[in-house]
């Protein structure tokens, strides 16, 4: 009995040793493992330096930037190859997720663990939307910097806002598209009304830009209520041509409004990334994002130990943000003369383009004398359109 009592223990012993080792096998493929350099090494914390060998980017998008081309995701995209490019990073220091949902808060979360789990120290989430995803996962995990674009959260420790003062630009090419109009009407393909002060904000940029070369002439709006909707865009392109329009932008995801005007035989103005060869022949120029600027400075923070979660707004001094060269056959003799008049005004200061009062389409008086509408304002509160906008039903 003793001897069968004794091979019983032994082998209830083997058998409890088989399910931890097991065990510990599954808990080290389901956590991130701990790197170490030189030895143990306390974990890793935002305001450290971090070898530049241990950075690792988890970057999320709402599409495939490779299918996109030309559009949103693609622009963060190219910005995220040319900071690993020019901080000599390896291609496997990059994590890709796309086409993540930005209204499926739990599709952003499992994303973003996902990158985590696979050693990510760093997240890059490219929507306004993954805004909650990222505050929750940020108090999870203190030992991640968790950036987001153009929203205005962040917890003053490891996760943070950035976002283009993208307005600069829109008011640039709104000058162009003023001196390039002859029907006096201009139309804007808007992914979002005015509950979104970002879209609107930019919209009223581009419609003092117009005005600033063209008195008379009118922006007319077509809300899509999408940020990615190429036949929804197409659609709404369609209808400001057809109510007159001779220039046509965008702030959407996608070409498609360019590619309508180039169908109508009008002129067209682009938006993330440089003029979209599908629509080269009528496109007379672009406003540009150029992400990359913010990913350097970002990833060279976390490597140097001198990252904080001070939000980043960047405008056309900084480079964040640009008007792509002009494509000259299409536009009238002077307007690039025009555009590097009022870009100098930016870049120095002396046009903050929501300068003094004025006056928006619904009759009332925004702004005051003498001074100019402050980031908070053009971030959230510009609900809002210029007096010389008027929105297509």
């Amino acid at each position: 009995m003793k001897k069968e009592e004794s091979e019983k223990k032994a082998f209830l012993t083997a058998v409890i040793l088989i399910l931890l080792a097991a065990s510990g096998f599954l808990l080290v493929g389901r956590w991130p493992r701990k790197e170490t350099l030189q030895g143990e090494m306390p974990p890793w914390r935002p305001g450290t330096p971090l070898p530049k060998e241990r950075v690792k980017i988890g970057v999320i998008y709402t599409t495939d930037a490779a299918v996109e081309k030309n559009g949103y995701s693609y622009a963060h995209d190219v910005g995220i190859q040319k900071m690993r490019k020019k901080l000599e990073l390896r291609d496997d220091q990059i994590i890709r997720r796309s086409d993540v949902s930005d209204l499926n808060r739990a599709a952003a979360e499992q994303a973003m663990r996902e990158c985590i789990l696979e050693g990510a120290n760093v997240i890059i989430a490219t929507s306004l939307f993954y805004a909650d995803a990222c505050e929750k996962l940020a108090r999870e995990y203190p030992g991640v910097v968790f950036a987001q674009t153009s929203g205005v959260k962040n917890n003053g420790v490891n996760f943070t806002d950035y976002d283009g003062r993208i307005y600069q630009a829109r008011y640039l090419a709104g000058v162009v598209a003023g001196l390039r109009t002859g029907t006096g009407k201009v139309g804007h393909v808007a992914s979002m009304g005015r509950e979104n002060s970002k879209v609107t904000g930019a919209i009223s940029a581009f419609a003092l830009g117009v005005e600033r070369v063209n008195p008379s002439a009118r922006v007319y709006v077509k809300v899509i209520h999408r940020w990615f909707d190429p036949e929804g865009e197409a659609l709404a392109a369609r209808a400001l041509i057809e109510a007159g329009c001779d220039v046509i932008t965008h702030d959407s995801d996608t070409p498609s409004p360019l590619i309508e005007a180039r169908k109508a035989g009008v002129w067209g103005i682009g938006y993330n990334t440089g003029i979209s060869p599908a629509a080269s022949s009528t496109v007379i120029t672009s406003i540009t994002l150029e992400w990359e600027v913010y990913y350097i400075q970002l990833i060279q923070s976390v490597i140097d130990g001198s990252f904080t979660a001070e939000p980043y707004f960047g405008g056309l001094k900084e480079g964040l943000v640009d008007l792509a060269p002009l494509n000259e056959r299409l536009v009238p003799p002077g307007t690039a003369g025009e555009a590097a008049k009022a870009r100098a005004e930016i870049e120095s200061g002396v046009n903050g383009v929501f300068d003094g009062l004025m006056r928006t389409s619904d009759g009332r008086v925004v702004g005051m004398e003498g001074a100019t509408l402050s980031d908070a304002a053009i971030r959230e509160k510009m609900n809002w359109y210029y007096h010389n906008v008027i929105e297509l039903h």
